[in-house]
């Protein structure tokens, strides 16, 4: 029955991306078609899409091309005295609707900007809200389980992907993920396909530490050289680049231990970031994860990030994500049931349920010793949490800031 239901869900969907496509062509038409004037970048894929959009923006701005990026974390661009414009995008948005998107990619035709690197979602791409936007190269990061709730397998989310590379000129496509092959088949006859593979590059910037970014800069470099960019000019944006707002984020307050802040929100990203962080690690420091999972989505990554969790880190953490209106103790009993033997880490005091999630960073703060790694994953750069239906202020990094001040200064006193 829950099948059945599923299904009927999805087929309702492709109803509702009916109006979505309207209101594409609505607002495309009401801005005057502002992407015609622009060469638009597309990036999408599980991980990894921000930065890559980041490090992209990073690089063609440094050679003095007029560009702008729309990301998770925001939209900016180049404007008419080089300087730095930036545009809100609202709360928990990736793609834009096209009321706003439009506007915005008028806003930068209109200031100049002949560039845009726009990240785009499956979701965006399935409900239409890039239509319009003229995409030359689409990039694939990765693809990996995440929106199962809304796309149920993994053959629809994949080709949600796919939608993207319908119609580009180049097709920059990560040749070691499983997905290479079906996306290469769905290309255009005409498109170029242009494989990469992880970058070995050494001098970078220590933003970009880890397997997982090498893949994200050879994409980078990928569309470096098909935009005729100096590789000097992208090997000089990877040792300087300073990362992005929630990615792999160092909050440093006076502790002797290490704090990072990630958004790693999806099994492979959860994977990636406490892998990283372990080959870190001191011999005698211990990698504390505090983590949560979305309500009303995707519930079948939950035991998976449980068991990468139990698997990678000494300390675990459950707390609360954005819940929206599902109970936090059934969330946190999902992703415990992916563990091993959880009944013995909650005894031996490894693995701990705190639902306040201001309550779980300040336990992992005060349990942190010198050469200890905390990881604060899956909230990243929000600047708000989702309870219920009511939006409060929040930020991972401004909590552990408070927390590590409240432990120092209790050691003075």
């Amino acid at each position: 029955m829950a099948k059945f239901k599923n299904e009927v869900g999805w087929w309702k969907q492709r109803i509702k991306n009916v109006y979505h496509l309207a209101n594409s062509i609505y607002w495309v038409a009401k801005c005057g078609y502002p992407a015609k004037k622009l060469t638009v970048i597309g990036v999408t894929g599980t991980d990894g899409k921000t930065t890559t959009c980041t490090l992209l923006y990073e690089v063609l701005k440094a050679v003095g091309i007029r560009v702008g990026a729309i990301t998770t974390v925001t939209a900016r661009y180049v404007n008419e005295k080089n300087e730095e414009t930036e545009i809100e995008t609202g709360l928990h948005t990736t793609n834009p609707d096209a009321r706003r998107l439009q506007p915005i990619l008028k806003e930068m035709t209109d200031a100049g900007v002949t560039h845009v690197v726009l990240e785009v979602t499956a979701h965006g791409l399935d409900q239409y809200r890039v239509w319009g936007c003229n995409i030359k190269i689409g990039v694939l990061t990765n693809i990996t389980r995440d929106h199962l709730d809304d796309f149920l397998d993994m053959k629809r989310y994949i080709g949600a992907k796919l939608k993207l590379f319908k119609g580009v000129q180049y097709a920059v496509l990560n040749k070691d993920d499983p997905a290479y092959e079906q996306i290469r088949q769905g290309c255009d006859e005409k498109c170029t396909v242009m494989p990469y593979t992880k970058s070995e590059w050494t001098e970078l910037s220590p933003a970009l530490a880890g397997d997982y970014n090498r893949y994200n800069l050879a994409a980078v470099t990928t569309v470096a050289e098909i935009l005729k960019v100096p590789e000097d000019a992208v090997r000089k944006s990877a040792k300087n680049f300073l990362g992005v707002s929630g990615r792999r984020e160092e909050v440093k307050a006076g502790q002797n231990f290490r704090t990072v802040v990630d958004f790693a929100h999806t099994p492979n990203a959860l994977k990636s970031v406490l892998t990283q962080l372990r080959s870190d690690l001191s011999k005698s420091g211990r990698l504390i994860a505090v983590f949560g999972c979305t309500g009303e989505r995707d519930k079948g990554k939950r035991p998976l990030m449980g068991e990468i969790a139990a698997e990678l880190a000494d300390v675990i953490v459950i707390t609360s994500d954005d819940i929206r209106s599902e109970n936090q103790d059934e969330i946190a009993k999902q992703i415990i049931s992916g563990m091993a033997d959880p009944e013995l880490r909650i005894k031996n005091g490894t693995l701990v349920t705190e639902n306040d999630r201001r309550k779980a960073i300040g336990l992992a703060v005060k349990m942190a010793k010198a050469g200890d790694i905390v990881l604060l994953a899956g909230k990243g750069h929000e600047k708000s949490i989702l309870i219920g239906k009511t939006e409060q202020p929040w930020s991972d990094v401004d909590e552990a800031k408070a927390e590590i001040k409240m432990r120092l200064k209790g050691k003075k006193s």
